[in-house]
């Protein structure tokens, strides 16, 4: 006998909220339900997969493990009847999609109209959130693409080129790189660097790209920023020097801003922009058509 898909769902949301109580109201089945799909489920595998204590729902080992999987095939189940559903009409009803903040203000003004016209039927769902959340909610099917930025890694994952965006160097407005057409990173060493906090995938494009070493976090001096505009406000009052991706400024990020603005001298000082989806989803074709829409 097997586990039932409803079974493995059940699992899965278990292990989402911590507590039968909440997992059955988002299942929309009573407690008693879902305590007994639980328990026959355990009776299928031959191992209980929660321990029951006070504070909540803890997973077993075996537990983890059947969540793991559980996700997977529920994924999978969910891109055959989208695939099913939409056969010969690609991009309508729902589609969820994630995308990083230091893209999402900055390229889905211009691309959301485009969006509608090709796609009338297309029901899209936006979520903003960092990389590593993004390519979790891939994996575990709570998303069907992501429109994210490399490089990164990928494992499991599928892809297709949107654009390369240019990293500029950003100054003060009084900043001596004023005077140079073009600057080298090392040109900047000395200055206060401020970054995106950790977490923000721009942070580590840039360190790799100009080939910088992080800001130390026990210094005093060491700043940090949690959005591309806080950080374009921190660096116009004078705290320090930074680097910004190109389609921000374009979209005018540093309009009216006492800032200076310079291309860097470097090998590749940019970084990949991608729309991603899991390997071998059926939302593939329609991961290639937002990306050709972006694009």
């Amino acid at each position: 006998m097997l586990p039932t898909l409803r079974q493995l769902q059940y699992l899965k949301l278990l292990s989402e909220h911590g507590s039968f109580s909440r997992a059955a109201e988002a299942a929309h089945v009573t407690q008693p339900t879902l305590s007994a799909g639980i328990q026959e489920l355990e009776r299928i595998l031959g191992a209980p997969v929660v321990d029951r204590a006070r504070s909540g729902v803890i997973l077993t080992a075996a537990g983890e493990e059947a969540v793991h999987r559980a996700q997977a095939i529920l994924a999978q189940t969910e891109d055959l009847v989208q695939a099913a559903q939409t056969a010969g009409q690609p991009l309508t009803g729902r589609f969820r999609l994630g995308v990083i903040p230091t893209i999402a203000p900055y390229l889905l003004p211009k691309a959301l109209p485009v969006l509608r016209q090709r796609f009338p039927k297309l029901r899209l769902f936006l979520r903003e959130d960092l990389t590593g959340r993004l390519i979790a909610g891939l994996r575990a099917g709570a998303l069907d693409a992501a429109l994210i930025a490399l490089p990164y890694d990928m494992t499991g994952l599928a892809w297709e080129h949107v654009a390369d965006d240019e990293l500029l160097a950003a100054a003060p407005a009084n900043h001596r790189m004023a005077r140079e057409s073009r600057v080298r990173p090392e040109d900047l060493e000395g200055d206060d660097l401020i970054l995106l906090e950790d977490g923000h995938c721009l942070r580590d494009h840039v360190l790799a790209a100009c080939g910088l070493e992080p800001p130390r976090p026990s210094s005093e001096e060491s700043f940090a920023a949690t959005s591309l505009p806080t950080l374009v406000q921190m660096v116009s009052s004078g705290l320090g020097v930074s680097f910004l991706p190109a389609m921000a400024v374009n979209a005018g990020l540093t309009e009216h801003v006492p800032m200076t603005i310079r291309h860097l001298e470097a090998d590749h000082p940019s970084r990949e922009i991608v729309v991603a989806w899991r390997a071998g989803s059926s939302r593939a074709r329609e991961g290639r058509l937002l990306a050709e829409a972006f694009r």
